[in-house]
């Protein structure tokens, strides 16, 4: 009776949801249903080789109920185009789309299965595909429909992950039932369902695929981290790239107080999901903008490979739109003169005819909230190309050319990596479960400067001025990885220019005019120091640290970075007064009492120390070195239970914190928890370097005297056939750069 007092629109409106709300308890029942029985089946079958009920190992993918999941359970990206275009659009462009498919990815992925498994390459398919990992399609004969790989990781593979893992990597996820809809209580609608009850209902679509977390970069942890380990390469545990830990160390997390520099909080979504005005129609845009589905970043290989041109070239202007670096022709020195003319612009000089001249140039990883490069460093090439030519056009020297076969000459200074074998022999082909050892990494940390030298002879007859040009190329795939995957045939794949500065120097009077593409001066010094200071050069950081309170009084680093150079020369009690200038300038001072507490604890001042720690970790509950050096200085009081408290939240930081195994395995059996010591001991032996591995980075730098310079903290890259012996310092030696053909 009371329905005949509603409305007719309003009872049709309520019986179509009652016929909803039925048809979704029985589509919940039917999903539960049909996937305890597709489970079934694929365990029957299934190859779990690492142990009962590890369905990704040695990946860490997970799903919510720990058992199979049909592929047909996730939507297709098509279906979700049907609202939401531009994303599509974009997406089906972008590397997530690709992860799989690839011709990149495919040649090492390939291998691995060929000669160990298909088992193994769940360890790779945990990020690159991990609806085929859950799906249960990684075993031998597998009969799982494969048909979503050219799909790579659709929209229904990030917008399904309901909560994550420790910050460790790897696929560090966890699934929830792809659902597009929740119900009214909350409980996810498997499948699809009609446009119309989306639309009528947009807040339930957006509780069932969006969480607060999707903008975070511990959310991009679950796949910008990995590691090698022991399951896969039956060796020990092998830290691969930690792109989320570099963010957290760098100024952009604001998380630590050890950076050079500071700024403001910034993810990973700020610069590589920025906004900008759609094209097509989008539900999800707001005022007429969408956060990119593009993810520009370095990958120029697989949008040219497929013709992707707006790929390309969002791409390649999102490479040179940052100010991501800053290039710096910072001094010279002559005719093996011990002193230098610094800075370039701001200094008078003069220049002669056969003169010999040192450029040192100053690379900056300015704006880039993680290393310089990040990711798959034997991969990927970024170097430095450094040009000196007379006003008649004549090349004088030239560094970091690439040969007529494409591949870059073997004297350039590159930011990449060589993982090396047992056998000493580079990793060229990506076989990353060989890998046993690194024979040198000269990427950039972010923030942090790195210091190139090059030297070169002014001929006799050169006709001044001279033009003299750094820069900084890219290119994502080296050459010879390329030839790996397509044989010699193939075209030439985009370079880019990250960054460059060009100086023009008279022969005679160079007379000092600064210029406005430097940064000031009292950074120009500080970049320098940074630079001294990671290629072990002490007296030299300490002579650039020196310059910068002279120009900036007020900038409390300054100070600081004296007394770090003091404390890693070992120098501790020298330390002290910088500190506590900067303390002056900058009171309460994270950084400055962080090296100030290491200063007391060298000096017997253990009080002191600690309150010193308790203040940073107060002020950076998220930093790791404060809160492993407040551990220790816990523990060395005896108070036990204050030190595990501090290495539990540091391995809650970084799950792979050496130091945080260790002790934790020492307390925990101190304090009678002997199975919780067993676990931490056994990970601390897993983790910790081999110390036998460095000889095979040893065999291989002895059989490439070409490139083995570039493991030594500095070097210098230079055109003279005889070069002299430098002199003074440490570690010196001089390299010849081939012949450019």
């Amino acid at each position: 009776m009371w329905l005949k007092t509603w409305p007719k629109l309003s009872v049709v409106v309520v019986l179509a949801g009652f016929v909803f709300s039925l048809a979704t308890a029985w589509a919940q029942q039917d999903e539960d249903s049909d996937r305890r029985a597709y489970a079934a089946k694929i365990r029957e079958t299934y190859n779990f080789r690492f142990g009962k009920d590890k369905i990704s190992t040695p990946g860490n993918a997970a799903v919510d109920g720990n058992d199979f999941i049909p592929s047909t359970a996730f939507p297709t990206a098509e279906y979700c185009s049907r609202c939401h275009a531009e994303a599509y659009s974009q997406w089906r462009q972008a590397l997530h789309s690709n992860s799989f498919r690839t011709p990149f990815y495919r040649t090492s992925v390939n291998i691995l299965l060929r000669t160990k498994g298909i088992e193994f390459t769940r360890h790779c398919d945990s990020c690159h595909n991990p609806v085929a990992v859950l799906a249960g399609g990684l075993t031998q004969e597998s009969q799982v429909d494969r048909g979503f790989d050219e799909d790579g990781l659709t929209c229904t593979t990030c917008h399904s992950i309901q909560k994550l893992q420790s910050t460790n990597g790897n696929g560090g996820f966890v699934f929830g039932i792809p659902s597009v809809l929740v119900d009214e209580d909350g409980k996810r609608i498997p499948g699809i369902v009609p446009d119309e009850e989306i639309r009528q209902h947009p807040d339930r679509h957006s509780r069932a695929v969006m969480q607060s977390f999707y903008r975070t970069p511990e959310f991009c942890a679950a796949c910008h981290k990995a590691n090698l380990p022991n399951p896969l390469n039956d060796y020990k545990f092998i830290k691969a790239f930690t792109v989320y830990d570099e963010w957290q160390n760098s100024k952009f997390s604001t998380r630590n107080p050890l950076t050079f520099y500071t700024t403001s909080f910034t993810t990973c979504q700020d610069c590589h999901m920025q906004r900008s005005p759609i094209k097509l129609k989008d539900d999800g845009a707001k005022h007429g903008t969408l956060v990119s589905h593009r993810w520009p970043a370095g990958n120029t290989a697989v949008p040219f490979y497929y013709g992707f041109d707006e790929q390309l070239q969002k791409t390649v202007e999102f490479l040179k739109s940052g100010n991501y670096l800053n290039v710096d022709l910072f001094a010279i020195k002559k005719n093996s003169e011990e002193g230098m003319i610094a800075p370039l612009g701001s200094t008078a000089f003069k220049l002669a005819p056969d003169d010999t001249v040192q450029m040192m140039v100053v690379i900056q990883n300015k704006n880039i909230g993680h290393s310089l490069v990040p990711e798959v460093r034997d991969l990927y090439e970024p170097w430095v190309e450094f040009q000196v030519s007379d006003a008649a056009g004549t090349e004088i020297y030239h560094s970091g050319f690439l040969k007529p076969d494409g591949s870059l000459e073997p004297g350039a200074h590159s930011f990449t990596n060589r993982p090396v074998n047992t056998d000493g022999t580079f990793v060229d082909n990506h076989k990353v479960w060989t890998i046993q050892s690194v024979a040198y990494d000269n990427t950039i940390q972010s923030g942090r400067s790195a210091l190139v030298r090059y030297q070169f002879h002014i001929p006799a007859d050169a006709k001044g001025p001279l033009t003299v040009t750094a820069r900084v190329n890219y290119r994502h795939l080296r050459q010879s990885y390329l030839n790996n995957i397509f044989g010699t045939d193939h075209p030439a794949y985009p370079v880019v220019e990250l960054q460059s500065r060009t100086r023009v120097l008279n022969l005679g009077d160079n007379p000092a005019s600064p210029d406005k593409q430097d940064n000031p001066d009292w950074m120009r010094w500080n970049n320098l120091g940074i630079g001294f200071l990671d290629q072990l050069q002490y007296a030299d950081a300490m002579q650039a640290f020196e310059q910068v309170p002279k120009l900036r009084p007020d900038y409390a680093d300054g100070y600081t970075n004296i007394a770090l150079t003091y404390i890693e020369w070992e120098k501790y009690s020298s330390a002290r007064a910088s500190l506590e200038k900067a303390l002056e300038v900058s009171p309460n001072n994270g950084r400055a009492l962080y090296y100030l507490a290491l200063v007391e604890r060298r000096e017997g001042h253990f009080d002191e120390e600690l309150a010193d720690l308790e203040r940073v970790v107060e002020q950076y509950p998220q930093a790791r070195d404060p809160r492993r050096e407040l551990g220790i200085a816990y523990y060395q009081r005896h108070s036990y239970e204050e030190a595990r408290q501090q290495f539990e939240a540091l391995q809650a930081i970084d799950p792979d914190d050496l130091a945080a195994h260790y002790n934790l395995a020492v307390l925990y059996r101190r304090m009678g928890m002997k199975e919780k010591a067993a676990e931490q001991a056994a990970m601390f032996a897993t983790k910790q370097v081999d110390p036998g591995a460095p000889t095979y980075s040893l065999e291989f730098l002895r059989q490439h005297p070409e490139i083995s310079n570039e493991s030594v903290p500095w070097h210098m890259h230079t055109d003279l056939p005889h070069p002299v012996t430098a002199t003074g310092g440490v570690g010196k030696i001089e390299s010849v750069t081939e012949p450019r053909p």
